[in-house]
């Protein structure tokens, strides 16, 4: 099998999904952030304050360019999929599932996570609309799986199936 990307609003279990499913599955897991931190130094908040919003989306490109290889699962960032030739290098390169999650659980899961970027300042409308806006790109995946309310091993296993 190709590439499994994890695509999904910040809060949807991307990261927690991606690690369970690359250990059931033993497949490899690489996220597109940790990617790009480490291979310049900085640290996410840190690119989105000296070089901006539109810098970062570059970078995520060029991840997404440079992460190869099979059986792997690629956990994403919650914007990368805003850039049509993301999702067109994500299509080409393997199957998108998008983990979709209610608003409201997703305000309880980020609840006093200081550590995103595009939340800071932000109240509750200003994030319903970003996840609005991201919500038609999110559902041109191959796959949605509902993460609400679900337990990690349903999750894990729906999408196993879905990919099988």
């Amino acid at each position: 099998m190709a590439i499994i990307y994890l695509t999904g609003f910040m809060g949807a279990g991307k990261t927690t999904v991606g690690q369970q499913l690359a250990e059931f599955l033993s497949f490899e897991v690489v996220d597109t952030d940790q990617y790009i931190e480490n291979k310049l130094g900085q640290t996410i908040p840190d690119i989105f304050a000296k070089e901006g919003e539109q810098a970062f989306r570059t970078y995520e490109t060029e991840a997404l360019n440079e992460i190869t290889g099979e059986s792997l699962i690629v956990t994403t960032g919650g914007g990368i999929i805003q850039k049509k030739e993301n999702r067109d290098i994500m299509k080409k390169k393997g199957v998108i599932i998008y983990l979709h999650c209610e608003l409201e659980e997703i305000f309880n899961r980020l609840e006093g996570d200081e550590s995103r970027p595009l939340l800071k300042g932000k109240n509750k409308e200003q994030v319903a609309t970003l996840f609005a806006d991201r919500l038609p790109h999110y559902e041109d995946a191959n796959h949605v799986v509902d993460t609400t309310n679900q337990s990690l091993e349903d999750i894990v296993y729906t999408i196993k199936k879905k990919v099988e």
